[in-house]
């Protein structure tokens, strides 16, 4: 199946402590069901300092479930994602609010 959720989507997170927030999908995990998104579901960890990176407390993204989050239409607000065969063939995602292409 196509995935509807790709690196580089805008998405809103509809659910959990960031609910409301926007960002930008940077990687998908398909396997997990889950997705980075830049900006978005913040934790803490602790880093060892290495000869290329520096060590102590660092923020950084975590994992969010692809149900958790939405494509975010022209509008700003969240959008399903479908699809639709074009005449010549190719298949494309189609945002449901709007029926524009994404």
């Amino acid at each position: 199946m196509a995935a509807k959720i790709r690196k580089g989507d805008k998405v809103i997170v509809l659910t959990g402590r960031d609910k409301g927030r926007t960002g930008e999908v940077f990687e998908v995990r398909p396997t997990e069901g889950k997705a980075l998104v830049r900006g978005v579901n913040l934790v803490k960890r602790h880093q060892k300092q290495t000869q290329n990176q520096e060590g102590g407390i660092i923020s950084k993204e975590a994992p969010i479930q692809l149900s958790n989050i939405a494509v975010v239409d022209k509008d700003g607000k969240a959008t399903r994602v479908g699809f639709k065969i074009q005449a010549d063939g190719t298949k494309v995602r189609v945002a449901k609010r709007s029926g524009a292409e994404i």
